[in-house]
């Protein structure tokens, strides 16, 4: 059966990524899954937080935010208080992109990933943390060619996310809104490249689901990730490492 935009259940949407989006920011990427749009920047600064000084070590974090008119209706904007749901994204993508980066390499350097959707269909963390791994490594090739940083480049993986969701006994693979928002079962995977897990967020909305199903899940993503991380690769001009 046909999902409402003519995808098969085994099918992730159309991924596009365009870096050098910006001007100023050391990497950047407009990220597009399907209807969802997301900018991604990677900011480096001199220092590191408080707890890092004299550590000769570097440190990575993120920052994520919707648009006003992102949605179907107008998102308030988070000036004074940022709400539960964006600290959660945020911790997300900081995690996620630190556990492939070699912190010391950084020297101290903080490097911040701002994440801005501009247009939400579902799927926005996942694509945020997508699109900010090819940011923060255009950020470290610029880092490394115009000032030759590291001995080793702090990067030899690749992170990417999905989502996916069941529906009545229908496992549905990179979730739209429509989708998302009457799953059974939402369930977001960050892999490596090497298919090494950084983080599996699931939750059943109505029923418990099976093992056996959560394990069709898992194969699922590894699949739809595949394509994920040879768009990155293509992206990067085909390779991580600018040596």
């Amino acid at each position: 059966m046909q999902r409402n935009d003519g995808r098969q259940p085994d099918q992730a949407r159309d991924l596009n990524i365009t870096t050098n989006y910006t001007m100023h920011a050391e990497g950047s990427v407009l990220i597009e899954t399907g209807n969802t749009k997301v900018i991604c920047t990677a900011s480096v600064e001199e220092g590191v937080p408080s707890f890092l000084r004299g550590k000769n070590s570097g440190w990575l974090s993120a920052e994520y935010s919707m648009l006003p008119r992102s949605t179907s209706s107008r998102v308030r904007r988070e000036r004074t208080k940022v709400g539960g749901r964006t600290q959660e994204i945020q911790r997300l993508i900081g995690r996620s992109l630190r556990s492939v980066v070699d912190l010391t390499l950084l020297g101290e350097h903080t490097i911040w990933l701002d994440c801005d959707v501009i247009q939400a269909d579902g799927g926005t963390r996942t694509a945020s943390i997508s699109g900010a791994y090819v940011a923060l490594v255009l950020a470290l090739q610029k880092m490394q060619t115009d000032e030759n940083c590291f001995s080793t480049f702090p990067v030899n993986q690749q992170v990417a996310a999905i989502s996916l969701g069941i529906q009545g006994d229908r496992i549905l693979l990179d979730l739209d809104y429509s989708e998302d928002s009457n799953a059974d079962v939402d369930l977001n995977v960050i892999m490596t490249d090497n298919r090494s897990i950084i983080e599996v967020q699931g939750t059943a909305e109505k029923e418990p689901f099976s093992r056996e199903k959560l394990n069709q899940m898992m194969d699922l993503a590894e699949l739809g990730l595949a394509t994920h991380f040879a768009k990155q690769l293509e992206a990067l001009g085909g390779s991580i490492d600018p040596d």
